[in-house]
C-alpha cells in the first residue's frame, strides 16, 4: 500500500528510502520497526519531540469542540495564542497563517502597503545572499540564492540582495528605495550561519535612518531553538516585524507575523488573509507547546544541551579535521561544513543506515536541529555514530 501511494505523490522531494509510521520522543520508527534517533525534528519543527502527550491531548480536545469557523469570526484559541505571543515578544499584534512562507509573504505585502499609504516610492525588498524565505514567488524572490530560482523566472520585480554580514555593503544597499530589509538572525538553509551583532545593529540603524522596515525571519530560529524564544534576543536588536512558523505548533501547520501598532493598522479588512490561518486546532497545539515550554524551563535546557552538542561536534572536528569544520550556530541549531572531497549527502545516508537522522543544508554542510527535549545520552549516541562513520570515511 505504501509503495502504491508513493507512486502517486509528486516527486518534488528527494525522499530518503524510508517510511515512518510512528514517533516517540526523540525517535522515529519505520515500517519494519527500526528506531532512529532524530536530529532533524521535521526540520526544526518537533520541538517537544514526537507524540508528546500534551500536544496530542490538546489536538484531540480541540478537535472534539471546534475545528474550523473561518476568520470571518473570532475563536478562543487564536485570541489566547495571540495574547501569549504578544507577552513573549513585546509586539502587540499578530497575523496568523499556515507556514513560514506565508508569514514572510505577509511581511512583504505589509512593507509595500506601508509605502503606498505614505505616498512613498520605496518598493524594494532587500534580503541577504544565502537567505531562504520560502517557495512562493514573492518569498522566493526574497530568497537570494540562484539555486532556488532556476526554472521559475521571471520572478516578481522589486527585490534586491546584499552580502550577509557585510556592513559596508549594507550601507550602500539600504537607501530611499528600500521598503524593508528581511534578514534571518541565523541563516538555516545556507548551512547554519549566524548574523553578527554588529551587522544587525547596523541594519537597525540604517533602516531607521532611511525609513525602511527591519524584518527578522525567525521561521527556523524562533520558538526557543537557540535557547531564547527569539534568536534576536541574543543580539539585543529589535526589528519592526518578526515572522515565525515551524516549531510553533510542534508539527501542525501554523505561521505568524508579529508587529506593533501603528504598523499593524496598515492592513485593513480585505488587504490580506488566509482561509486556514490560525485555525483552532493548530492554535490549541501551539498553546500546549508554549505551556510545556514553561513547565520544562526549556530555554535553560536548550542552552545546556546546545553547549553539549557543540562540544561533541567540536571533538569530532578535532578528531577528523579533514572531514568537517568547527561547529557554528546557537543553542540546538548547529551546523558544520563538510570538506571536499567528502559529501554531506553521503554522510547523511550513512548515518541513516546506522539509525541516526541528520540532514544536509547549504550545499555541503550538515545541520543539526534535534527536538529541544533532547538529552545528553542522545548526544553521546550521535557522537559515537558520527565518529564511527568518520573513521570509516577517513580510511576509504
Amino acid at each position: 500500500m505504501i509503495e502504491t501511494v508513493g507512486d502517486h505523490v509528486l516527486a518534488n522531494y528527494a525522499r530518503a528510502p524510508v517510511t515512518f509510521v510512528a514517533g516517540q520522543g526523540c525517535e522515529l520508527i519505520d515500517v519494519s520497526g527500526k528506531r532512529y534517533l532524530d536530529f532533524v525534528a521535521g526540520i526544526a519543527v518537533c520541538a517537544l519531540g514526537h507524540a508528546h502527550p500534551a500536544i496530542s491531548s490538546a489536538i484531540i480536545e480541540q478537535a472534539q469542540t471546534l475545528v474550523h469557523c473561518s476568520n470571518l469570526y473570532g475563536h478562543e484559541p487564536a485570541s489566547i495564542l495571540a495574547q501569549k505571543l504578544a507577552q513573549l515578544s513585546g509586539f502587540n499584534r499578530v497575523f496568523f497563517c499556515n507556514s513560514g512562507t506565508e508569514a514572510n509573504e505577509a511581511a512583504i505585502k505589509l512593507a509595500r502597503k506601508r509605502a503606498f499609504c505614505a505616498g512613498e516610492q520605496r518598493r524594494t525588498i532587500l534580503s541577504c545572499t544565502g537567505s531562504f524565505h520560502g517557495r512562493t514567488l514573492g518569498a522566493l524572490a526574497a530568497t537570494a540564492n540562484p539555486h532556488y530560482h532556476e526554472g521559475f523566472e521571471p520572478l516578481p520585480a522589486g527585490f534586491a540582495s546584499t552580502p550577509f554580514n557585510d556592513i559596508a555593503a549594507l550601507h550602500s544597499n539600504i537607501n530611499h528605495t528600500t521598503a524593508a530589509f528581511v534578514v534571518e538572525p541565523i541563516q538555516g538553509e545556507s548551512g547554519v550561519h549566524p548574523a553578527s551583532r554588529a551587522f544587525l545593529e547596523a541594519a537597525r540603524q540604517l533602516c531607521d535612518e532611511h525609513g525602511a522596515l527591519l524584518v527578522f525571519d525567525e521561521v527556523q530560529s524562533g520558538v526557543g531553538r537557540t535557547g531564547k524564544f527569539f534568536a534576536f534576543q541574543h543580539f539585543g536588536v529589535r526589528s519592526d516585524v518578526v515572522t515565525l512558523a515551524k516549531a510553533l505548533a510542534n508539527g501542525l501547520p501554523i505561521g505568524a507575523m508579529l508587529v506593533d501598532e501603528p504598523l499593524a493598522a496598515v492592513f485593513q479588512p480585505g488587504d490580506h488573509g488566509s482561509t486556514f490561518g490560525g485555525s483552532p486546532v493548530p492554535c490549541a497545539a501551539a498553546l500546549a507547546h508554549l505551556r510545556v515550554r514553561d513547565e520544562l524551563h526549556l530555554d535553560d535546557h536548550v542552552q545546556a544541551m546546545g553547549a553539549r552538542l557543540c562540544a561533541a561536534l567540536q571533538e569530532l572536528h578535532k578528531a577528523f579535521p579533514a572531514i568537517i569544520s568547527e561547529p557554528r550556530g546557537l543553542g540546538l541549531m548547529l551546523g558544520v561544513s563538510v570538506k571536499a572531497p567528502h559529501d554531506a549527502t553521503k554522510l547523511v545516508s550513512d548515518a541513516r543506515e546506522k539509525g541516526l537522522l541528520i540532514n544536509s543544508a547549504g550545499g555541503n554542510s550538515l545541520r543539526f536541529t534535534p527536538p529541544l527535549v533532547i538529552d545528553s545520552a542522545s548526544i553521546t549516541r550521535l557522537h559515537r555514530v558520527l565518529g564511527a562513520i568518520f573513521e570509516e570515511t577517513a580510511t576509504v
